[in-house]
């Protein structure tokens, strides 16, 4: 494959990153390895990341990723194998799956989206069924995805402390791609089944800054392993709360923050003799889809928000008021592909990277959200397969599998002094995406 290119200015700071990144390989692998003793890896997670060189961090971590329909299906395989561990960590005994997807069946991409994850958990070697919570689907439907293909939905029931399809269906586990964010619906409170990704991890309770806290934690003892500025990987960010966009309500507390992160961000751009203008992303400190995001590089564009942007930012997904916000450090990207921005978006399962995309934009500026309208993804054409994370023997002979068929896919490897190898930038995400893996654990154990 060809990676995006980078902007000749910046193109050296990556290099020494990726030298860094590469030089430590073996303690960085060992680093891990002993990080998911500890913690259990969330089921699954999609992580974006921008890349300006001087910096390449996570800005955004989804426990219920939605976009497995633009991953290489090529590397179906692959991922089927990451499945087999992450479903027999959930429940050993498991044959089939019962999989929960958003209420939006309108939306076809979504429904390919379902169907592409289905194939995986099939590929996996278990049975697959999907319930819905969607109280308007009374009887079992077929639906037919953004290319055709066709996906069964039934409505969910319950039965005592179990969830259940009509003709009792009933797994040991429930996978959850619905990330709860109209709350937790009655029937799959307090049942005897595992539910992953958890309740507690969906965003009726969930919020940006507490992955971010626990990244703070994870870069902090990453950077010292392997002798970098912690900064390098980890934007600034703080929390407002009590706003109301509309009512104009919390308008300077929020001003101030951004005055504030700007100004942390200015100092270490002068520390580092960047030439670039800080800018922080304002967003909602829960939910996805690029839904009340906004880039702003000063505190009065935020006191001087018209009325369509403040109703812009007022309301999420599932019509849900902003009344908290993450300030996020914003980080310009300097990738593009045929000219149009783009960052990667790393897919996982279990602790392994599965695979991604570049979302590319061509009507969105390097400082701006690329999650819009107009968006566009191009699969990675090489999978990110991580080196093994454990050591007990059946966790080793998976491992030796998933290498085994990255030999035989040709995915290159990484190979330092070597500036324009694909091997090393794909690493080099797959090494940010479990960074913020990592913080999903320990978020998620935090909040449970």
């Amino acid at each position: 494959m060809k990676l995006p290119e980078i902007h000749p200015s910046y193109s050296q700071y990556l290099f020494e990153f990726e030298q860094k990144i590469l030089q430590n390989h073996n303690k960085i692998e060992a680093w891990f390895r002993s990080k998911w003793q500890q913690h259990r890896p969330p089921f699954y997670g999609s992580v974006d990341i921008r890349n300006a060189g001087y910096k390449l961090a996570s800005i955004d971590m989804n426990l219920f990723p939605g976009g497995f329909n633009n991953l290489n299906p090529q590397f179906i395989p692959l991922a089927a194998i990451a499945a087999q561990d992450a479903v027999e960590r959930a429940c050993e005994t498991a044959r089939s799956i019962l999989l929960i997807p958003e209420n939006h069946t309108r939306n076809t991409f979504y429904l390919q989206n379902v169907y592409a994850l289905s194939e995986i958990l099939r590929n996996a070697g278990f049975e697959v069924r999907i319930g819905s919570f969607n109280p308007e689907l009374t009887k079992t439907t077929e639906f037919t995805t953004a290319q055709g293909n066709t996906l069964i939905i039934e409505p969910l029931q319950r039965k005592g402390n179990r969830l259940c399809l009509a003709d009792g269906f009933s797994p040991c586990f429930v996978l959850l791609n619905n990330d709860l964010s109209g709350g937790v619906p009655d029937i799959v409170r307090d049942i005897e089944q595992t539910v992953l990704p958890p309740l507690h991890g969906g965003w009726t309770t969930r919020r940006k800054t507490g992955h971010f806290a626990a990244y703070d934690r994870i870069a902090e003892e990453f950077a010292r392993l392997i002798d970098i500025d912690p900064w390098q990987i980890n934007p600034y960010f703080e929390q407002v709360g009590s706003l109301n966009f509309q009512e104009r309500e919390g308008e300077d507390t929020l001003a101030q923050a951004v005055e504030r992160v700007l100004a942390k961000i200015q100092a270490k751009y002068d520390e580092k003799g960047i030439q670039d203008k800080p800018f922080v992303i304002v967003k909602a400190d829960a939910g996805t889809y690029g839904m009340g995001v906004m880039s702003v590089k000063s505190a009065e564009e935020v006191r001087s928000l018209n009325r369509k942007n403040r109703n812009k930012m007022a309301k999420i997904k599932e019509g849900l008021e902003v009344s908290e916000v993450i300030v996020q450090e914003g980080i310009y990207t300097y990738e593009t592909v045929n000219n149009a921005v783009s960052e990667p978006v790393v897919y996982m399962m279990d602790r392994f990277v599965i695979g991604g995309f570049f979302r590319v934009h061509e009507d969105r500026r390097n400082d701006e959200n690329l999650n819009a309208g107009g968006m566009v993804f191009i699969p990675l054409s090489e999978s990110i397969p991580s080196a093994g994370s454990g050591t007990d023997d059946e966790t080793q002979k998976m491992c030796k599998r998933v290498f085994e068929q990255w030999d035989e896919m040709g995915i290159p490897r990484p190979t330092p002094g070597c500036p324009d190898c694909v091997g090393n930038r794909l690493y080099t995400y797959g090494v940010l995406a479990r960074l913020s893996l990592l913080a999903a654990s320990l978020e998620l154990e935090n909040a449970g």
